[in-house]
């Protein structure tokens, strides 16, 4: 059992790599992506309405304010969309300023919506004391927006900033030769349109200044297709550890060219891990990293389901198991192969409040050390950011873990 302790290639088409019998494979995505984007889409509409409602309706705004003011909501509500869109479909400069809008919006809605429903709860407590006429209705509108905009700025600046997490883990039976090895882990640091090559040489010099034993890089490394973004990941090409740096493939790899992704970040000098490992020795001990795809790999190619028993095929027997793994749910296929320590990402920390409760519904973490069905797991609060490009509350992180042996 081990504790933690802190301290503050051109895309290639999935088709190609396909083995027969999966053939509908597109079409299952597409209905099921279908029917997740309209159940989403109602469901922001109906959000949407009830802001309007709540801000520019109840606050009792004269014309021709409301009417700007509703017009303003919906066309902010296209922006989503358009950013979504456009990023896929749009030449990039075109692309970069949609997304720029359709993720600022995205981020104000939602502490917009929170900042509102707790509102009404709060209205709802003191129409049993008093009278709440409009008066209370406008200056409602007026708090909220006075507190959200403040949360915004400041979450633009931190989510630029990642901080530096250290973090020890006790693995019993951990070589002497071993003791004090340091792996620097990024992930989720998500380079696209709104954070560049710029945030990526940020990073880099932030992980260098460590001098790890090795550097892992578990997923989620950029927002786009290698032909749009090799420039901007070209800086993560001078990432240094004495022993490597080990990559595994994210799910948003797996939406722009899982199999490309791969290439690149082996022609960045990165050893990507798919279903492999590695063997590090010192003084004749041995410690074995080992990495797997990201659990949707699996659907877009066979050849990228994660397995971990194949990962650690001819590991060293007894040597200690480090595990590269972007989603920290896969510790759940991992419980009956024997590992040490499964180095995850994924939930982003929630990135923004309140919404990390929502990260409990698909993972078994928010963020930090835990045992997962058996499994010592490490789950970073990611590095960068996805979508709104704001952090408000769990902050950015490089994260330098230490392995250290039991005590006693």
């Amino acid at each position: 059992m081990a504790d933690s302790s802190e301290t503050v290639a051109d895309d290639v088409d999935p088709a190609a790599t396909r083995p027969a019998g999966l053939n509908d494979v597109p079409v299952l995505l597409f209905i099921r992506g279908f029917a997740f984007l309209t159940v989403m889409m109602a469901v922001v509409v109906g959000l949407h309405w009830y802001l309007g409602a709540r801000l520019i309706r109840d606050a009792g705004l004269a014309e021709p304010f409301a009417s700007a003011g509703w017009t303003g909501l919906w066309v902010c509500f296209g922006s989503i969309f358009a950013g979504f869109i456009g990023g896929r479909l749009l030449p990039r400069p075109i692309a970069k300023v949609l997304q720029w809008i359709g993720f600022t919006w995205m981020g104000a809605f939602g502490l917009l919506i929170a900042s509102t429903a707790f509102s009404d709860l709060v209205l709802a407590v003191a129409g049993r004391v008093t009278t709440v006429d409009a008066t209370w209705l406008f200056w409602r509108a007026v708090v909220i927006v006075a507190v959200v905009v403040p949360a915004l700025v400041g979450g633009f600046f931190v989510a630029r900033k990642p901080a530096i997490k250290r973090v020890t883990v006790t693995i019993p039976g951990l070589p002497q030769a071993f003791e004090g090895y340091r792996i620097a882990q990024i992930t989720d640091v998500h380079i696209g349109e709104t954070l560049t090559r710029t945030f990526a040489a940020h990073v880099t010099t932030i992980v260098n200044s460590l001098n790890a034993d090795a550097v892992a890089v578990t997923g989620d490394l950029i927002d786009g297709s290698v032909a749009k973004l090799r420039d901007e990941v070209a800086p993560l090409a001078g990432l240094r550890g004495r022993d490597g740096v080990f990559y595994v493939t994210g799910n948003h790899e797996y939406y722009h060219g899982g199999s490309s992704w791969e290439a690149e970040g082996a022609r960045l000098g990165m050893t990507v891990l798919h279903n492999q490992h590695v063997v590090i020795e010192r003084d004749g001990q041995q410690l074995v990293i080992g990495g797997v795809p990201d659990v949707e790999g699996g659907r877009f190619s066979a050849q990228h389901e994660p397995d971990a028993a194949k990962t650690f095929e001819g590991a060293p027997v007894g040597a200690p198991r480090v595990l590269l793994a972007h989603q920290p749910r896969f510790a759940k296929r991992v419980k009956d192969t024997r590992v040490d320590l499964m180095l995850s990402g994924h939930t982003h920390g929630g990135q923004i409040f309140p919404f990390m409760v929502f990260v409990k519904l698909q993972q078994p973490v928010i963020g930090g050390f835990a045992t997962l069905w058996g499994v010592p797991t490490y789950t970073s609060n990611g590095t960068g950011y996805w979508g709104p490009p704001f952090r408000i509350g769990p902050r950015g992180e490089v994260t330098e873990v230490t392995l250290t042996r039991a005590k006693g």
